[in-house]
């Protein structure tokens, strides 16, 4: 590794090597030889004076890219496109007089561009679909586990842990649609030349549109893909990346809501995320366990957040049919999003999987708030004993308070219970309130909430997803 010039963080830290080799120099060059390659086939299918041979010796050179040769040229000419067509033909010089033939730039650069998000998109998706297999395990396990609820964090009616994460995986379950809907509808540019025109294309083939026609379907064919954007300017809509980053941008979202609640009970002491044996939580503080990967997991995702409007703003501000000030952008924006986005996802699954819940801690929570929750209950059964529903519920509000100011303002135990049972009105034991403290009485339909959320809606989604099960991230530092 280097270490006099700047490396990304991105590749030396947080994504995979899945990842980077997508967005590597060379799944983008042999792109392009595959596309050269498509469109020769597609000429010579369609009439054109290209040989077998020719054909031939393109294959023959479609992985071996001679870098050195188009990175000398490109100093001379500029351009890149240009550069690695001349060190293709340097390689196949009985072909190289009908590389590119009839396109422009954009036929490598912009088709290129939608396979790379394509393929990127298909390890999100493996990524997505494991974090949300690993979260309905967590969910299988704790579902009927009480737990203290919070709105605006502060203690609110008892849910179970299990249920919380539902929640989670609701989000999660949101971006795998958001995503399967935005894949399945991209396509490619095809070849329409300078404008969108296919003008050249009309020269070649002397005017015969409907062979010219057939062009753009026979590429996509095979490239992969299903069809290409019907009109474009030379370049295909840059609102295609908008709707791309825009999925990221969710995943971030959904990611950075689940790392809030899992640092925020960290603090509680009642769920921690995995903590190695040799991991050191602070360099002063020796005792602590600092929740770093949730934490990594919120910065990066504000990142992408952060990122999603920079193919917003460039969709928005290309001038009719194409301007080049898309492109630095681009090549930062797009990469960097998938990249963090990728890291994410390993943080993501690595803290689910191992999650460590405390249920003790859980319970001590939940049962020193509890009395107050239990209050509405223990009125109702007041008020079937004969008791007076308004004077009850006065008496209960004072006493709460009481039993409050006892908790916050002198550090002492809950001791409503005791002061309800010392209260005639309610014609109620200790003994018999204590009865009532069974937290599971107070978590409503979680426990159900849970089954029925798996067996209906996360089961069937992983069961058709079965063949990208089984994933383990790694994570780096």
């Amino acid at each position: 590794m280097a270490t006099d010039v700047y490396q990304s963080p991105l590749s030396e830290r947080y994504a995979s090597k899945e990842m980077q080799y997508i967005f590597s120099p060379d799944m983008k060059f042999k792109t392009w030889r595959k596309l050269w390659i498509a469109l020769a086939e597609t000429e010579k299918e369609l009439g054109l004076n290209i040989t077998d041979e020719q054909i031939a010796e393109l294959k023959a050179h479609a992985e071996d890219i001679n870098y050195d040769v188009a990175k000398a040229r490109e100093k001379e000419v500029r351009h890149d496109v240009m550069s690695h067509v001349y060190a293709y033909g340097v390689q196949c010089p009985k072909a190289k007089g009908i590389i590119h033939l009839g396109a422009t730039s954009c036929y490598v650069g912009d088709n290129t561009d939608i396979i790379v998000m394509n393929e990127a998109l298909k390890l999100v998706k493996k990524k997505l679909v494991n974090v949300i297999s690993k979260l309905a395990s967590f969910i299988e396990e704790n579902k009927a586990v009480p737990t203290l609820a919070f709105t605006h964090f502060q203690p609110a009616q008892p849910t179970t842990v299990g249920k919380r994460a539902t929640l989670w995986t609701q989000e999660f379950m949101m971006d795998l649609e958001d995503l399967d809907y935005v894949q399945s509808t991209l396509k490619l540019l095809g070849s329409k030349g300078t404008t969108g025109t296919q003008a050249s294309f009309l020269e070649l083939f002397e005017g015969d549109e409907e062979k010219i026609d057939r062009i753009d379907p026979m590429i996509a064919e095979k490239m992969g893909f299903k069809a290409c954007y019907p009109v474009s300017g030379q370049t295909y809509s840059r609102k295609v990346d908008t709707r791309v980053l825009n999925i990221l941008a969710g995943i971030a979202a959904s990611a950075h809501k689940m790392s809030n609640d899992i640092r925020l009970l960290q603090h509680l002491k009642e769920v921690e995320e995995p903590f190695e044996k040799s991991q050191i939580g602070s360099s002063a503080m020796a005792y602590k366990r600092n929740p770093m990967r949730s934490e990594r997991i919120a910065s990066l995702s504000r990142y992408v957040i952060i990122d999603a409007l920079n193919p917003a703003i460039t969709s928005a501000t290309q001038w009719f049919e194409r301007t080049l000030d898309d492109s630095a952008n681009k090549r930062l924006s797009i990469p960097e999003g998938f990249l963090a986005i990728d890291g994410i996802l390993d943080l993501c699954l690595n803290v689910v999987d191992g999650l460590v819940v405390y249920p003790k801690v859980i319970d001590k929570h939940l049962m020193s708030e509890l009395p107050f929750m239990a209050t509405e209950n223990i009125m109702m059964d007041a008020v079937k004993a004969g008791g007076d529903r308004q004077e009850l519920h006065e008496k209960i509000r004072t006493l709460s308070m009481e039993a409050g100011k006892r908790v916050k303002s002198e550090g002492l135990d809950n001791n409503l219970l005791e002061l309800i049972a010392e209260d005639e009105a309610f014609g109620m034991s200790l003994a018999e309130l204590k009865l009532l403290m069974e937290p599971s009485k107070y978590v409503g339909r979680a426990t159900t909430q849970c089954e029925a959320y798996l067996e209906k809606f996360v089961k069937p989604v992983l069961s058709a997803n079965a063949e990208l099960l089984g994933l383990k991230a790694e994570i780096n530092v």
